[in-house]
């Protein structure tokens, strides 16, 4: 949405950028990437000590606070905050359920499915934190210890950011960026140099979130090409990979072509239904559906214990290269899916928001690991292929040697490299856009070479990793990285309640103020007619030019005679009414003409202003107001009386007589 009409805009800058979160985050990821390529060992000897700094001394941490994350989010669930909607009250769902669901669904799907379906399950089947592996306890475990990766608490995690992103943004009227989180904690400080340190955490999180993707995706894209046309595996086949497919990530975001985005994320979808229901299907069908429901009850009974499980009396290195990892690596990856989710769930409730995001995407990805990881460990298991020495040997390759036992296995690998790749350039192009929307102060149309440098950025970032210490330095990155952006979070989650406890009967109350104004009465007719109707340009101006103008008048003249001096202001779609008062500050009401673009299911291409299709509103705001409110189609004496309900707010806030 913009406050000005596109037909008349002027034209854009070249760069559109908030400049110490863009100039800052952009010095931090540079100095790190020519720190590491000019230095790699010396590089690799330091990610090796900042792991075992961030197991040894912040482990509990990590483990503590995603387990509040997800106590936190069932607690919203169940709590009398679940009815309160994510935008106004009479707001209504912009997708259906079956279109919801299925976005939340490809928001489930990514590299790292692939990439651990079956490495996973076999690395936990072969080499369990206790006890002894390849064995039939240690199949079991390991399916329980995958799920629990993957399961509930990495979509608690993703739904702090989401849900503090759509709440803030959608009913309170902030912009949709990190810092607004924390708003009912610091007020307009968000603005300075706090926020500004927020949102560069959530860059570099989101950067070498997005880094580690890439590099997990390039090493499955060159073992599926060695697999099907026996090109090498080495780092320079995938600095070249990274490079070939960070251009196509660089062309999507050039061309800016909203239909190309969605038809490659439809296509993201298909390929991954196809290739699961194929190994579904041609692998052991029932024993497969038998071991769904299991592996969900043995998750179930065992989710509590894990969640708080440290290992503190038997001291191993696998929870700081598993849990910890995933941990992180969600944390990281916390921006760009919860701007995802925040995007297309205005108009739900709490409640429906975690539900959905919570089960839906859960369930498919225990479908997804029970259908590779099950038919990877009864290979080995018997003896039909030796799947632990492979993960060992080459851990990208266990994808295709399973493909290799299933009948059409040269189209199964190539269907699954086609979907790695397709992954990878949207993971690419859309952590591109994220880190651009976070620099750019959620600028709603910034220069494209803006995207086109974080997605050259990304790859970059995931080439010197790979060069500097491969798989290690990449955990090390996210686990790193997500270290400051947990404890933002867990601001996040009490900003999120001290504002959700300002809700009264499922009306957003202001955070300066103790009471809500008397709102203008309606009748049903205007009611109906505001929600219905779409409005041009010209009809908000003429509103504002005569009813909204008048009524602002008639205050200003009445006020006027008792003894005020109100300064009233009008310019072309802004109408403005300032009454100072000494010391305790100046009162203001303004009513404005605001645009408002319909939303597309393409949620990661912004689109060029003047092409869309908009519709307008007359949008007024008080002085201790947080957020604006729609005005359209009121009288004069209804504009009125909403303006002194404003003031009267002002006066109790500011403790006048």
């Amino acid at each position: 949405m913009t406050d000005t009409d596109p037909q008349q805009a002027a034209p854009r800058p070249k760069i559109q950028v908030n400049q110490p979160v863009f100039f800052i985050s952009a010095f931090l990821i540079l100095a790190f990437v020519l720190t590491s390529a000019l230095f790699p060992e010396q590089a690799g000897s330091v990610f090796d000590a900042v792991q075992a700094k961030i197991v040894r001394d912040f482990g509990w941490f990590y483990i503590l606070a995603v387990a509040l994350f997800l106590i936190f989010v069932i607690f919203l669930m169940l709590s009398r905050y679940g009815d309160v909607k994510l935008g106004p009250d009479d707001s209504e769902p912009e997708y259906s359920y079956l279109s919801w669901f299925a976005m939340l669904f490809s928001a489930g799907m990514g590299i790292g499915l692939l990439f651990f379906g079956v490495a996973e399950p076999i690395q936990h089947y072969a080499k369990p934190p206790v006890g002894e592996g390849s064995t039939i306890e240690s199949a079991r475990e390991a399916m329980v210890l995958t799920f629990f990766h993957w399961g509930v608490h990495a979509w608690a995690i993703y739904i702090v950011v989401g849900l503090a992103l759509a709440y803030f943004a959608f009913r309170r009227g902030l912009p949709l960026t990190l810092r607004s989180g924390l708003f009912p904690l610091i007020g307009k400080r968000i603005h300075g140099p706090i926020g500004h340190a927020i949102d560069i955490f959530a860059v570099l999180g989101t950067m070498f979130g997005v880094a580690t993707s890439l590099g997990f995706g390039v090493l499955q894209v060159n073992a599926g090409f060695a697999h099907l046309f026996g090109l090498e595996v080495n780092t320079t086949v995938q600095i070249v990979l990274i490079a070939a497919v960070t251009g196509l990530a660089t062309l999507s975001a050039g061309t800016g072509l909203d239909k190309g985005v969605k038809r490659l994320s439809e296509l993201n979808i298909i390929l991954a239904i196809a290739l699961l229901v194929f190994v579904l299907l041609a692998g052991s069908t029932v024993f497969l559906l038998q071991a769904y429901v299991q592996n969900i009850g043995a998750y179930l009974g065992a989710v509590v214990q894990r969640t708080f499980r440290m290992y503190a009396y038997e001291p191993n290195a696998w929870l700081g290269d598993w849990t910890l990892f995933y941990w992180g690596w969600w944390i990281s990856w916390s921006p760009f899916v919860g701007m995802f989710i925040a995007r297309i769930s205005r108009g739900r409730t709490i409640r429906e928001f975690v539900t959905g995001v919570l089960l839906v995407p859960v369930l498919f990805t225990f479908l997804w690991m029970t259908v590779f990881g099950n038919t990877a460990i009864a290979l080995d298991l018997g003896g039909a292929a030796p799947l632990v020495q492979t993960v060992a040997d080459n851990l990208p390759v266990a994808l295709f040697e399973v493909l290799e036992h299933l009948p059409f296995s040269m189209v199964a690998s190539g269907l699954a490299t086609v979907l790695v790749i397709t992954f990878f350039v949207t993971s690419a192009d859309s952590g591109a856009l994220v880190i651009d929307m976070i620099t750019s102060g959620a600028a709603p149309n910034p220069p494209v070479w803006q995207r086109i440098f974080w997605a050259v950025c990304a790859g970059v970032v995931a080439a010197v990793l790979l060069v500097a210490g491969g798989l290690q330095a990449l955990q090390t990155a996210a686990l790193a990285s997500a270290l400051p952006f947990a404890v933002v979070m867990l601001f996040i989650c009490y900003g999120l309640l001290r504002a959700l406890q300002t809700e009264v009967k499922g009306s957003p109350m202001n955070l300066a103020a103790d009471t809500l104004p008397e709102e203008a009465h309606l009748s049903w007719q205007q009611r109906l007619s505001n929600i219905t109707n779409f409005y041009d340009k010209s009809e908000i101006s003429a509103f504002l030019d005569d009813t909204a103008r008048a009524a602002l008048e008639a205050v200003a003249v009445q006020m006027r005679e008792n003894g005020f001096t109100p300064e009233a202001n009008y310019r072309a779609d802004l109408l403005e009414l300032h009454v100072p008062h000494g010391d305790r500050g100046v009162f203001s009401y303004t009513i404005r003409a605001r645009s408002f673009r319909s939303p597309s299911f393409a949620w990661a291409e912004t689109q060029d202003a003047s092409q869309e299709k908009r519709h307008y509103r007359a949008m007024a705001h008080g002085s201790e107001d947080k957020q604006q409110h729609d005005v359209t189609g009121y009288t004069r004496d209804q504009l009125i009386n909403d303006l002194l309900n404003r003031y009267a707010r002002f006066r109790l806030a500011r403790r006048l007589p």
